[in-house]
């Protein structure tokens, strides 16, 4: 009967922690939301990982600041590429402009 019960709370907590965490990254910008989701992907399979060798806050700890360090080399990789756009935005326009 406990079983039943605590898989009962489980189904109600879970999709309801879901929704709370999404709504924490509202107002947070594209760069904290990329490290974040980094991190959090990272915890989560450091944890799994972790689990095997029976050291699961270990591997998530290990796999947070992995997944945190991989977010933000993406989020960097992304500012190049919006600088890189922006810039032959205006070389273009500037062309456009003059007629050369």
């Amino acid at each position: 009967m406990k079983s039943i019960m605590t898989f009962r709370a489980a189904r109600f907590a879970l999709p309801m922690l879901a929704v709370l965490s999404l709504g924490a990254c509202e107002g947070m910008s594209d760069s904290q939301r990329r490290i974040g989701t980094g991190a959090a992907g990272g915890a989560a399979i450091g944890g799994i990982a972790g689990s095997f060798s029976g050291n699961a806050g270990w591997g998530a700890l290990i796999g947070a600041g992995a997944g945190a360090a991989g977010g933000y080399l993406f989020d960097q990789s992304q500012r190049a590429q919006d600088r890189a756009f922006q810039q032959g935005v205006r070389e273009g326009y500037v062309r456009g402009r003059t007629g050369m």
